[in-house]
Order: structure tokens, then sequence, then C-alpha cells
């Protein structure tokens, strides 16, 4: 009996055991890796001299280098000359940075800014405007919780939105035939649409495609919208860095507004400041009147706090100083706009290369045509895993490319790189 029930103790120990050593998380699976960190990964193992990556979103100089903007060091300057504190921001931010950067993105005369009317926030870059976006919208809009994404769109769009609650479905944008906007499929869709949906739209050089709309276009959009009461989120990552100039990339916010749309609208500097990893955003809604802005204000305060309680303050106070000063802010347009001109200058190099000095099959006007920093090539996904196996080319499977990362030292292997992939040569 004794030798039955050490036996019995020893069977217990041994399964007490074997259920300690499993982990409370043995159960999570494995995430598919980031689509974007992954190219970036393979880039950084490839040994090859040649090697060229195309798909982080970032700014670099005719020599592949990061570009800090001179603006954005005088900014540091003053700011370090000053000896600020370290004190915590209040929950919306800084207020000399949120107070301009709505008036960037609608503009001095916006009738809703003018009467006090703009619910602003402080937020950690775009992403973070998204973000707190979607949870006011999942909180709050009082209709269907719908948001309508232009097919395709940023990756992160789909996750934030369904993160906060929001239910994602998608409209017709990209039309792979013309490698251009597919505008009768979108205004098709957005007819469709259910009434009092939300509807989210790229401001300017629409991530990934650097396909937008005309003026013309973004005017009937808008009438389409105010026909079916739709709500109009803007996504604004690249004022400034589509055509070089502030007020124009502006217009369909503007536009929209001067229209007399409510909006929500969510803003980001690290493109058109290079300031990626200070993670300088805002978001912002337009509100009816001071009143209900008062409201929609203690509304946004009660979704940050618990988020994060209040965003950081040095990249808020280099973007303030430079959009406060007139000086700092007149140097950093002309800084803006030489961004925009190297990028437009590389899809000039770029199309030349492809139809004029190697005659690549193919028609290759899109990559003129389309803006920003981003460009749809065309390219298939076996001929983007070519290009990255035997050519040392890295970019996103669906052949997109960010024009920034072609410069005057790698433009010619690139455009050899894909000509032969095109041709099945690689």
């Amino acid at each position: 009996m004794l030798a039955s029930t050490i036996a019995r103790r020893s069977a217990a120990t041994v399964t007490s055991n074997a259920v300690r050593s499993l982990s409370v998380w043995s159960n999570v699976p494995a995430g598919p890796p980031d689509a974007i960190l992954g190219v970036t990964e393979a880039f950084k193992a490839d040994k090859d001299p040649r090697k060229i990556n195309l798909g982080v979103g970032a700014y670099r100089d005719d020599a592949g280098k990061p570009y800090v903007l001179k603006s954005v060091e005088k900014a540091e300057q003053r700011i370090a000359g000053s000896n600020p504190d370290k004190e915590y921001l209040p929950i919306t931010g800084l207020a000399d940075f949120t107070k301009n950067a709505a008036k960037l993105a609608y503009g001095a005369d916006s009738a809703p800014l003018q009467q006090g009317a703009v619910a602003v926030t402080q937020s950690i870059s775009g992403t973070g405007a998204l973000r707190i976006g979607g949870a006011f919208l999942g909180r709050h809009y009082p209709h269907a919780k719908v948001i309508y994404l232009p097919t395709p769109s940023w990756g992160n769009h789909t996750p934030i939105f369904r993160d906060s609650g929001l239910e994602v479905r998608q409209y017709r944008y990209f039309d792979k035939k013309t490698v251009g906007l597919d505008i009768e499929g979108l205004k098709a869709d957005l007819r469709a649409a259910p009434e009092q949906s939300i509807v989210l739209l790229h401001a300017c050089a629409h991530n990934p495609t650097g396909v937008d709309p005309t003026h013309e276009q973004w005017k009937e959009i808008s009438d389409i919208v105010k026909e079916r009461k739709l709500f109009p989120f803007f996504d604004m990552a690249y004022q400034g860095f589509a055509t070089g100039n502030i007020a124009n990339d502006a217009f369909a916010v503007r536009h929209f507004v001067s229209q007399g749309h409510q909006v929500a609208l969510a803003q980001s500097f690290a493109k058109n400041m290079g300031l990626y990893g200070e993670r300088v955003g805002a978001f912002s809604i337009t509100a009816k009147d001071p009143e209900e802005k008062a409201r929609l204000d203690s509304q946004l305060k009660i979704i940050i706090r618990p988020m994060y309680s209040n965003p950081p303050v040095h990249g808020a106070r280099i973007a303030a100083a430079i959009l406060g000063d007139s000086a700092l802010y007149k140097e950093w347009e002309g800084e803006v706009t030489t961004m925009a001109n190297r990028i437009i200058s590389m899809r000039e190099t770029l199309y030349n290369l492809l139809t004029h000095e190697l005659k690549t099959p193919g028609e290759w006007g899109h990559i003129k045509s389309q803006i920003g920093m981003f460009s749809f090539t065309g390219l298939t996904t076996p001929q983007t895993k070519a290009l990255a196996e035997k050519a040392h080319v890295y970019m996103t499977a669906d052949g997109r490319i960010s024009m920034a990362g072609l410069n005057a030292g790698n433009i010619q292997h690139f455009a050899q790189s894909v000509h032969a992939a095109v041709k099945g040569d690689l």
C-alpha cells in the first residue's frame, strides 16, 4: 500500500511538473512578418555593394543618406538655447504646435478656424492621429460604424480601424490596366455605399500608388460624399511632398471644408519635416461652433488619457518653431520643394531610361504621372522576387517603390535591372 501511494504521488508530481513547464503563452501563434520591415531586413542582410532599398518610405538625399532639414537644425538650436524644461505636455499636446498644424492644413482663411470650431490634438505622428480618430468615431459617430478604404491603401489602415471597432470595407481606386485612377469605379462605389458611412481619403500623394485625383475629380468626389451624406476622414501624411506646394497639396481638405463638409483629419510631419523618429502628428475634427468644439475636445482627452496620457514634447517644439516663425517657415517651404523636386526628377530620369534608352517593353508613362514618394511600377510579384534575388533590388511584392530611394548613383542599375526583369532575363 505504501508503494502504491508513493507511485501515485510520483505520477502526480510528474504531471504537475509537466503542467508547470507549459508557458502561459504556449497557444499564442506567430504573427506574419511586416511586409515593409521584411524588405528592410532582407536588404540589410545583403552584402552586395549594388543593393538598393526601395521599400522604406523615408526621404534620402542624392547620396542615398538620411537628410536632416536645415530648418529643423536651426529650430533645434533655438530650442536648446532657450534651456527648455522637460515637463509633461497637456493631454492634447503643445498648443503652439496644434494651432499652427491646423492652420497649415485648413488654411489661414478657413471658416472653422476663424470661428474657433476646430478640435485638434497632438498625436504620435500620423499613425497615432488615425488611431485617435478611429477610436473617436468608434465611440461617438452616431451612424453605422463602417469605414470605406481605397483599394489599395496604406497597409496599416485596415488594422488601425479594425482595432478601433470599425467595420472596414473597400472602394475601387487603382486601375491596374491603366496604372492610374479608377475614377468611375471610385464614384460608383461611393454612390453605392450606405448613407452616413465613413470614407477614408488620402489628401495627396496616395500611398501606395502615387495616383491622386485631379482638382476637378476631387470636386466630383466632394459632391458625391455630400449627396450620400458620407463622413470624410482625410489622411494627409505628405503635405508639400506631393507637388512641393503646401497649399496645392491641401486642396482636397480645403475644398471639402469650403463646401460645408464636417471632416476629420490626420496629419503627419514625418515626411515633410523629416521628423520620422520624433513622431509628430495631429488629429483634428471640424465642429459646428465653439461650444461643440469644446465638447469634442473633452472627449478626445478622455480617449487619449488612458491610451498614452500625453504626447512627447521635443518634436512638437521643433515643428512649432518652424511653423510659427516666418523666416524658418520660408526656409522649410524651400526645403520641402527641393525634396519634392528631387523625387520628380528621379521620375523623369527613370521614365527616360526605361522608355528611350533601354526601350523596356511596356508603357511607363505612369512613372511620371504618379505623384509623391511612392510609385506603383506595375511589376509583378515574380519580377520583384527576381529583382531582389538576382539584382539586389528590394521593394514590396506588389511592385511599389519609394522614389526617394533612387539617386544618381543607383538609378542606372535599377533601370537596367527592371528592364531585365520585364524581359525575363534575370
